[in-house]
């Protein structure tokens, strides 16, 4: 014989109706006012219900209902324990949801006051990064994980990258490797490996900061958003493609860019080597191209009577930064284009700020001319000014669309030939500076 008091109301008759007490007794903090329903009741629940409201209920009803207060005077009547008492007992203490609800609003609250107390703050990115992970439920997860510590730890990460320090750091300009980083923000070098929660969240700001577009999927769009902030995931990664640029100094990289420019070829360079060599461009004048294809077709056609141009290929890596850096601290005018769309218009701006480049046409003439030459693709993205030329974003956002620069083509060769000869590329760059190449010491 059970010696468990409670033992009928695991019977059929109790199950859906403890259930629903439950979960409305949660819902409310405990109250015990109003009622709770069953909707088709078998018979057992039928009899139940009636045993515990004294009413009869046909077989036909369609819906059960017993005010709580009822259930509660039973309980207390049967067992000496009152619903609530005998709720805890059968599945263990009730949740107050109610203050569970208050406590996280607190929660939030506090640690949304932490994100905001930093100097990045004063930025509409950042402002729209905690705004976007607030509303889409990323820090209620947090929260409900016990992982807050995580966004006070992407806070941290922001505040030591070096593009993004207020004010900005003296280093800003040298590439910071993100264990480096991770290492000095949360004192584990394996923080921001890549998948990882933290690396996601700081990812999701930098989206936020560019274009406020998602994070990308891929690895190299990852790798250029961490690079858009001054970290590098990978120095060997990281690339930069020149032609004709030719190089100041004795070191083997160095060598490698006359070779290329003495036959006037594309090279690639990475920034480990831009790094160990400290390379220096010897162009007095370097375009600035961001399409493989332009530098492509200069190399095809026009080899070593091409001006010095650098590829961008898309968003400037760490390495094309520090490269057109060296070239800007040597005295060289950098000349800039991009595509005709948003995202093109912020690496021009972002180049003038950064490196005091020009622009290369990239006037809304420019735009102006080349949309009207063939089909073209709607403007994605958010608006972004062009400093530059004011008339050309106006320009942009009238018609709303892009425009490739390989439509610029034709013009693009033409100036790279025309600076040639104008500002002494070609072969007259390289006699200029092949006497940095080291030799051999002459024999005793």
């Amino acid at each position: 014989m059970s010696t468990d008091p409670y033992e009928e109301l695991g019977g059929d008759g109790f199950k859906r109706l403890l259930a629903a007490a439950r979960r409305r007794t949660e819902r409310t903090g405990g109250a015990l006012d109003g009622d709770i329903g069953i909707t088709g009741p078998t018979e057992a629940e039928r009899r139940t219900v009636i045993g515990i409201t004294g009413r009869y209920r046909p077989m036909t009803v369609k819906r059960l209902t017993v005010p709580l207060a009822d259930l509660d005077g039973y309980f207390l009547t049967r067992f000496g324990t009152g619903l609530l008492e005998t709720l805890g007992r059968l599945h263990g203490p009730l949740r107050d949801r109610p203050a569970e609800r208050a406590d996280e609003t607190d929660q939030r609250a506090h640690a949304l006051a932490g994100a905001r107390a930093t100097p990045l703050a004063d930025h509409d990115w950042y402002a729209a990064w905690l705004e976007r992970i607030a509303a889409d439920g990323t820090l209620t997860r947090l929260l409900r994980r016990g992982d807050t510590h995580l966004l006070q730890a992407a806070v941290k990460v922001l505040g030591h990258l070096p593009d993004l320090q207020e004010p900005p750091s003296a280093q800003g300009r040298v590439p910071l490797p993100l264990p480096v980083l991770a290492e000095r923000a949360t004192g584990d070098t394996k923080a921001l490996v890549p998948g990882s929660p933290l690396e996601q969240l700081v990812l999701r700001a930098l989206a936020e900061r560019g274009a406020g577009e998602a994070v990308p999927r891929d690895r190299a769009g990852r790798r250029s958003l961490w690079e858009s902030a001054g970290a590098v995931a990978d120095d060997l990664a990281s690339q930069v493609l020149v032609l004709n640029t030719g190089a100041l100094g004795t070191g083997m990289v160095g060598d490698w860019l006359r070779d290329a420019t003495d036959s006037g070829i594309p090279f690639r360079l990475t920034l480990h080597q831009l790094t160990v060599d400290d390379v220096t461009p010897a162009a007095r004048d370097i375009h600035v191209c961001e399409n493989p294809a332009v530098l492509r077709a200069a190399a095809a056609e026009l080899a070593g009577s091409a001006a010095a141009l650098v590829c961008t290929e898309g968003i400037p890596s760490a390495a094309c930064h520090k490269f057109l850096a060296a070239a800007a601290g040597a005295g060289a005018r950098l000349h800039w284009r991009a595509d005709f769309d948003w995202t093109g218009l912020r690496i021009t701006a972002d180049a003038m700020r950064r490196h005091g480049a020009r622009s290369w046409r990239m006037a809304a003439a420019d735009y102006r001319a080349a949309l009207g030459q063939a089909e073209s693709t709607p403007l994605t993205g958010a608006p972004a000014p062009s400093p530059w030329d004011p008339e050309l974003a106006r320009a942009m956002t009238a018609s709303d669309r892009a425009v490739m620069e390989e439509r610029l083509l034709p013009e693009l060769l033409r100036d790279l030939r025309d600076a040639s000869s104008l500002v002494g590329g070609g072969p007259s760059l390289r006699r200029e500076h092949r006497w940095t190449r080291a030799r051999p010491a002459a024999p005793s």
